[in-house]
């Protein structure tokens, strides 16, 4: 399952309810038998690195999503959390 796109108003941060979506994707994937969740997130986006990495996801990899990207460092990274309880 890939989570696209979370975002939460800035009026609204720092309420929790980030983390609550995110909890809420992760019951919804385990519920249907998906293995794992997947995203992707820049390097400028701290604080969302901050939060899928407490909720259990693990970076796997990064990339440059073009010449001028590589030029500047600027990454994309992608994560995964894998689910318990699927073979």
């Amino acid at each position: 399952l890939e989570l696209k796109r979370m975002s939460v108003s800035k009026d609204y941060r720092g309420r929790g309810i980030s983390k609550a979506l995110c909890g809420e994707v992760l019951r919804f994937a385990r519920a249907r038998g998906y293995g794992a969740v997947v995203l992707s997130t820049s390097m400028v986006q701290v604080a969302a690195q901050r939060l899928y990495e407490g909720q259990g996801f693990k970076k796997v990899s990064a990339f440059s999503p073009s010449l001028l990207g590589s030029l500047l460092h600027f990454q994309i990274f992608h994560y995964r959390c894998d689910l318990p309880g699927r073979t």
